[in-house]
């Protein structure tokens, strides 16, 4: 699935026109980016939990040469899926 069909879908769910799901879907999107970035975590009761988690600075190889190269650290967002939707998957 991807974002039109997503949008679609909540169209269909909701009873809103596309526009209107389209406009509800980037909310819910903005929303989450914009609270991961603040450096907090989002937690939908029933689906799951967004956050960050900062990956520490490393040493990697580049597979071409075999130079190594210094990898910086960096901040990745994380998802761990809640109890209700691993059911629904299972």
């Amino acid at each position: 699935m991807n974002k039109n069909d997503l949008v679609a879908a909540v169209a269909d769910s909701a009873g809103l026109s596309k526009a209107d799901a389209a406009k509800a879907v980037d909310g819910v999107l903005e929303a989450i980016t914009g609270q991961l970035k603040s450096g907090d975590e989002v937690r939908i009761v029933g689906f799951g939990t967004f956050s960050v988690s900062k990956r520490a600075a490393s040493t990697g190889r580049n597979p071409q040469t075999g130079a190594e190269i210094q990898i910086p650290a960096s901040n990745q967002p994380k998802f761990k899926p809640g109890k209700a939707l691993k059911d629904a998957v299972n």
